[in-house]
This record gives C-alpha cells, structure tokens and sequence, in this order.
C-alpha cells in the first residue's frame, strides 16, 4: 500500500482552522486562521503563513475520530465542516467551501488515522536531526534493571551495603556461581557492567522475617522464544531453586502464561512479586511447581499475601489449601469488567470536562458519575495495602489480576514509588515504565488504538486507559508530596501523548515479541534518548526537588483527590502552571546563586570579617561607657545648679 492511494487532496487553499488551544487561552476565543492545508502520509500542516501566527502539526496517529458536517445550501453540500477530536484531548475544527475537497480531506484523514501496519507508523520513517547521546534502547536493559533490584543499587542513587555479598549466576540451569567480593584481578566483571544476573547469598541481603535470606534468585531465558508466555519478555527474573521445568509448569497454571515474577525487592528484603490469576481448568485445581515458586519466595516469613486487583468472584484466586500461608486479600481497584471500561470511564471524565454549558452542581455529578476518581482512588489504596505488607509486615507480595496486563502493573508501579526513592526521579521512572510496562508486556498498541472519543460501541474490547489511570495516580503523589519528585508533572504529560501517538518506538507494539520481530530497537529511536537531552531534561525537572529516602504515604482519603486540570483542561481553559513552575525555577536560581555569593564572601574574607566584628563590638563598647560617663556628667552638673 502506498500513502498516495489514501491521500485523496494532498494540497488545499483556504481552508478555516478553529482551534481552541491554538489561540492560547483555552477558551475557544481565539479567532480561525485561514491556510493551506497539506497532508502528508503522516501528518496533517496547515500554514497561514502570516506572522504571529502558528503552524498546524498534527500526527494522524493522534486523531481518535473524524466528524463531518456538510454544509447544505438546497439541499445540495457546498462543503462543510470537519471535526477532529484527538488522542491529546484537543479538538479541532477544519472547515472547508468545496463540497469535493471536504469529501476528500475527510475520506483521507480517516483512512491515515486508521492504518494498522505497524510497518506503516511514523516513528520507522522519523529519523532525528539531533546528535544521540546515549540509546535508550540498551539504557535500561532487562539484566541491569533486575540486577539493582536484587543488591539495592539505584536505591535513591545510594548503593546497598550488601552488594559485596552478591553471587553472579549466568542466564543457565548451571548451579556454579562466584561471590562478588571474591573476585579479583581478570575475574568476572561487576554485574552491573555486564548484565549478569546477581544472587543474594544466603544471609548476604537480610531483612527480618522477609524470607530473602533463604531465597536466591537467577536469570531465566526459559521463555527466548517467547513459547512459555508470549506476553514476558524473553529475559527473566526466578527463584535460583526452581528448574526451568516448573516455570512451564507453573506458565501452564496461569491466565497467558504469565507465572509469577519478581517485580521488586524492598530494602528489608521483602519481595513483590507479579503473575495472572490461575486458570478455570475442569479437574484441574493446583500445580505443585506454582506452589513451589511461591513457598520458596516465603522462605523463613510466616505468611505472605495475594492481592487480587480485579475483583472478588470476577477472578480466579489460589485455593487455601494449597496455599495454605498465604493469605488472600481483595483489593479491587473498582467494578470494571475489561480494560475497555475503564476507558469508557474516562470517556465519561472527558465529556465532562469539555462540557461548559452545564452548571457547577450538574458539572460535579457527572465528575462523580464518570467513576474515574473512584479509580483513582482505589488504584492508590491498593497500593498502600500493598506497601505496608512489605514495609512494615516485612512479607513477600503476589499481586495479580486478570491476565496481569492492567490493574496489577498499576498496583506494582505506585508501590515502587511510594517505597523505592529512585523511582521518583527521572531516570528512575523511566526504568520503571522500561520495566513493569514495556518489558512486562502492557499491551500499548491494542489499548491506545482508540482513546476517549471514539464511540464505545467502535471501539475493539481491547482499547484501555490503564497507563493512563496509572499516570493520574502518579499525579495524585506528586500533589501531595510535591518536593519529593525529581521531574514535573510536564513530563507525566509527554509520556500520556508519547504513549498514544509518537515519532519514537519505545511504546511501539503489545509485546517485546512483536517488537523484535519488527527490529524496533534498530530502525526506531528511543525516547528517553530524546528526554535525557540536557537541554529537554532542563525543562522537565521540578524546581523545589529535594531528594527523600522516606517512604512516601499517600492520603487516600476522597478529599485528598485533585482533578488533574493540566491534562484534561489544558484545551478547554487556561493553565498557567507552566508560568508559574517557571516563576518558581527563577527564585530557586535566584536564592541559590545568593546562598553562594553569601558563602564565597564570607569564605575569602573569613579572617577580616571576625577582625571586624571584634573591632564593632570594642568600638560599641567604647560608646556605650562614654554615653554612660557624659550622662554621669550631666546629671551632676543639673545636681550642682
């Protein structure tokens, strides 16, 4: 298929653009522009080519749904108007005078924003006019990432004082193994250097009652051939004691495939662990090498739990029988059947929001009736569940729900942000959506296909807005803990709109399957390796940071919520927040560029500075005795008249 079949009217003068967000007050008062359209194979310009005025650069793949309203004249079209709501939430308006343009410009834009071959997307075309410093493709390899969760490395950027009781195991069956602090001269290199896998020796990583003394861990490729579960990547993260053999047994037990994995380790030793539910298999009631996995995990702990994020009696859970010290826990994260209602949830938040006719009592009920908030906040408390069991029961956790696509990545992201510091800056996060989005196999592509406008009844059962739930949590912690994050809530932001339409790979495709046979790693770019630019990382950083190893605890209480205005208002009504965070960013320079001239003064003239300070107080002193001798001297003059 060639671009040029879809693309009906590639050039077209004089057409109207009514753009809300273009004026830059979010009112809808800003005047049309009028302009040529182009429409290339992957955008959609539109150039008035007056001064002051800005240019239309819209992806295809950013439009969600194309309306069309012909202009009647007896009832004959003369043309009419074009409507395109789009994945970023803005909506535009194209209006166009010819009856056959319109048609065309409709037809194609609507073929464009439809197109299903990867192959065919804009980030295997875009090539960057930039120099690449480092790849984000290798950035936050499987083997590095799984490494830092095992010896505490990246911890708040502050390295574990266990790493030198770490054995390296290479990805294989082999029981041979070397100790870290061993190894000597030309000996195996340091795993975070090489993508070994690391093992805590027993003992070595402690934790009262966590069970990871008792429990090593090792790097699998059982699954390199994506055969065992098509939806994990082909480098994993076992129990060293269980055989590659259980893993599939263990894979045959659960929903996709999806056997329990490590998700996280906290730095008591506790360990987050992430899988499917089991099967609904007639005769078929346990798997002993699933027990296996999980009692292993247990070692030395009394209980463990299973947090179930889908629901009671929606989902299948482990059977307490065999299960018999791990205790089950519901926390669903609200009544959804599918992915797909949470989409139509926040379908429900975005008609809303875009509504400003309706009165504040009516806007409020249909907040309250869109259910998001009720998302938002059971997403967090299910997080908090899940963090005091590692935090302060010290106990390991198994969080599942459904086929573990959605809510259970929800879950086990917000826990590593509440506990784990590093995950709340940059670079931390970046790793973090590497690791339990993009490696563990949310399905980007099939859940962003569609977003918000496009009808509920079009749209395929697979569309989601799970990352975005995921991305409003994350805001919720910001607000609340707003010194304790590295980044700004923009970059929450670019991640919402790379993750829906892109020129960059990395949320390219459902799984890393898909994503390898497609070579995306070499004929995409990355994005991180456009955000880690200095010169973006500069506009992306939060100005009142300043680091917090503390565990961080949410308020989630319904009043604590606040609607994410910078996202889902940004087109409807004014922000000013990015005014104002750059306020902010200027007094912070300002204060610290006057706490160093302070310092270098007093630095260098130290010495004179307490010369003269003593000289002050001498010469005061001096003052004060001969006021107090002139009033002596007064006061017996006015006696002697």
């Amino acid at each position: 298929m060639e671009f040029a079949d879809l693309i009906k009217t590639p050039k077209l003068d004089g057409v109207l653009l009514h753009d809300p967000g273009q004026a830059g007050t979010g009112t809808g008062a800003g005047a049309p522009t009028v302009g040529t359209l182009c429409i290339t194979g992957h955008h959609l310009l539109l150039s008035a080519r007056q001064e002051n005025s800005q240019e239309l650069w819209l992806l295809h793949k950013n439009i969600d749904c194309v309306e069309k309203k012909p202009s009647l004249t007896q009832n004959i079209v003369v043309g009419g108007i074009i409507t395109l709501k789009c994945k970023d939430l803005r909506i535009i308006s194209l209006e166009i005078k010819s009856a056959k343009e319109f048609f065309n410009v409709a037809t194609s834009l609507e073929a464009l924003s439809a197109i299903q071959n990867t192959e065919l997307l804009y980030p295997f075309f875009y090539r960057p006019m930039y120099t690449i410093l480092e790849d984000g493709y290798t950035m936050f390899r499987p083997e590095l990432e799984f490494a830092k969760l095992i010896s505490g490395v990246g911890m708040g950027g502050v390295s574990s004082p266990n790493v030198a009781n770490i054995t390296i195991c290479m990805p294989s069956t082999s029981s041979t193994s070397t100790t870290l602090g061993s190894v000597s001269g030309g000996g195996i290199p340091h795993p975070l250097q090489n993508g070994y896998a690391m093992d805590a020796l027993q003992g070595g990583l402690g934790g009262s009652g966590s069970g990871a003394i008792a429990c090593e861990w090792r790097i699998s490729n059982v699954n390199r051939d994506f055969s065992v579960c098509a939806t994990y990547g082909a480098t994993l993260i076992v129990p060293k004691a269980i055989t590659d053999e259980q893993i599939v047994l263990s894979a045959s037990f659960r929903d996709g495939g999806r056997f329990p994995v490590l998700s996280y380790r906290h730095e008591n030793g506790a360990t987050l662990m992430r899988s499917s539910q089991p099967l609904s298999i007639q005769g078929i009631k346990r798997c002993r090498a699933d027990e296996a996995i999980l009692n292993l995990v247990l070692g030395r702990s009394r209980k463990g739990f299973i947090v179930d994020t889908w629901g009671k009696g929606k989902s299948n859970t482990e059977t307490d029988l065999h299960y018999s010290q791990w205790k089950k826990v519901n926390r669903s994260i609200g009544n959804v059947s599918s992915p797909a209602s949470i989409l139509d949830s926040f379908a429900r938040l975005i008609e809303a929001c875009n509504d400003l006719s309706c009165s504040t009592d009516k806007w409020l009920s249909r907040l309250e009736g869109s259910g998001w908030l009720s998302l938002v906040l059971n997403s967090l408390n299910a997080s908090c569940v899940v963090a005091q069991c590692l935090d302060q029961e010290g106990s390991p956790v198994l969080v599942h729900g459904a086929k573990g696509l959605d809510s259970t990545l929800i879950v086990t992201s917000l826990v590593q942000i509440i506990l784990n510091p590093d995950c709340r800056t940059v670079r931390g996060l970046q790793a973090l959506i590497e690791r339990e989005w993009i490696q563990a196999g949310h399905p980007f592509a099939s859940r962003h296909r569609y977003s918000c406008y496009t009808p509920s009844q079009t749209r395929q059962k697979t569309s989601g807005a799970t990352f975005v739930l995921f991305l409003d949590c994350l805001y919720q912690l910001y607000t609340q803990f707003p010194c304790s994050f590295e980044f700004s809530t923009q970059l929450l932001i670019l991640l919402f709109e790379h993750s829906h339409f892109s020129q960059y790979g990395t949320f390219l495709c459902d799984s890393e399957q898909e994503r390898r046979e497609l070579n995306v790693h070499t004929r995409t770019t990355s994005l991180w390796s456009y955000l880690n630019r200095p010169d973006v990382l500069q506009t992306l950083l939060n100005p009142l940071y300043e680091p917090n190893a503390s565990v961080i605890w949410p308020s989630v209480a319904p009043i604590s919520l606040e609607l994410w205005s910078d996202l889902y208002l940004r087109w409807v009504i004014d922000q000013r927040s990015c005014a104002v965070m750059l306020q902010i960013q200027e007094l912070v320079t300002h204060e610290k560029e006057l706490r160093t001239q302070v310092s270098e003064v007093i630095a260098c003239n130290e010495p004179l500075f307490i010369s003269n300070t003593f000289k002050a107080l001498k010469l005061r002193k001096q003052a004060l005795e001969l006021g107090q001798e002139v009033s002596e001297m007064m006061s017996g003059s006015a006696d002697d008249a």
